[in-house]
């Protein structure tokens, strides 16, 4: 067990440095190839900080554990919500712009919607992927035009998004490297998490979907953790909330899409019982608290987390089967 946990562990490391040298060679060279900044920190950073759980799924996905592809990205969603937002609003309440964030949060639950309605048939096929990429497209395009013709507050967002991550390379030789050692690192951690996951699924004699919605998808939101906190301390709110959005939007509408692409997923039961339901409420209950205060103050951030302790003792004391 604790060399499962080690493996564990290892894993996350591997894929948190790994999200870390990716996102900033691509910033790097993205800078370099003339790339703005708006669009850099839309897709860059703001899907960037998924590449972990895009690493995780994929490699689930192709090794024949649908549980472990699905639940990570659901997982994902939830705690990225209930637990990084919480823990953010518990830093520094986060005083949001509705104008600015409209688009994104919205489509958040529109793209949990659309997960449910193409899980009905009890699993995501490669025309179910298509259709996820189809709308990440259309969400990436739309965007795009909205920030760059209109000036829209959210350019603001995207731009500090890219702004937030500081420290690039700045020769050609090591942006390579930097790239090229983060993709490594991720693909190795993925395959290290994904031992240690099993094994412990095996040992406590859970099903994978249960590890998957849990401890992978908590270890695989650490980019999203630490950009997420250190835009907190520094009062960057908008980028705090911006990058949790973008990265469930991504997780969705992307990692899903190229995941059941390659292999078609069939789902678990318990995640069309209980969890892709948690996923749409939380993403609700960010929705209201977004619009009706215009902020997510410290008590609200006390909700979150005490909602994901919730999820969690349910995860392993009641739907567990």
């Amino acid at each position: 067990m604790m060399m499962n946990i080690g493996l564990l562990l290892l894993g996350v490391v591997l894929l948190t440095c790994g999200g870390e040298a990716l996102i900033r060679g691509s910033l790097a060279a993205a800078r370099r190839l003339g790339i703005s900044p708006l669009l850099s920190g839309l897709v860059i950073v703001g899907f960037g900080t998924s590449a972990p759980e895009l690493v995780v799924s994929v490699n689930a996905a192709v090794d024949g554990r649908p549980d472990i592809a699905i639940g990570n990205v659901v997982g994902s969603n939830i705690g990225n919500i209930l637990l990084i937002l919480g823990v953010c609003a518990l830093i520094k309440p986060l005083s949001v712009k509705p104008l600015a964030l409209r688009r994104d949060a919205v489509t958040v639950v529109v793209a949990s919607v659309l997960f449910l309605v193409l899980v009905g048939g009890n699993a995501l096929g490669r025309a179910d992927a298509a259709i996820f990429l189809v709308a990440l497209g259309v969400y990436l395009v739309w965007a795009y035009w909205s920030e760059r013709f209109h000036a829209t507050p959210s350019g603001d967002l995207h731009l500090a998004e890219a702004e937030e991550v500081s420290t690039v390379p700045k020769s050609v030789t090591w942006t390579v490297i930097a790239v090229v050692v983060g993709l490594l690192l991720l693909i190795g951690g993925s395959q290290v998490l994904l031992m240690g996951a099993v094994g412990i699924a095996e040992h406590l004699g859970v099903p994978e979907a249960v590890i998957g919605l849990t401890l992978v998808a908590v270890g695989t939101s650490f980019p999203e953790l630490s950009i997420s906190v250190i835009a907190a301390i520094r009062r960057h709110a908008d980028v705090a909330v911006g990058n949790i959005l973008g990265s469930n939007i991504f997780n969705l509408l992307g990692i899903l899409g190229v995941s059941a692409l390659l292999q078609p997923l069939p789902v678990h039961g318990r995640i069309l019982q209980f969890d892709q339901w948690v996923m749409l409420g939380t993403s609700l209950l960010l929705l209201l608290f977004l619009y009706t205060a215009r902020r997510l103050s410290r008590w609200e951030g006390g909700v979150l987390l005490v909602g994901y302790g919730i999820y969690v003792w349910l995860s392993f004391a009641v739907f567990n089967g």
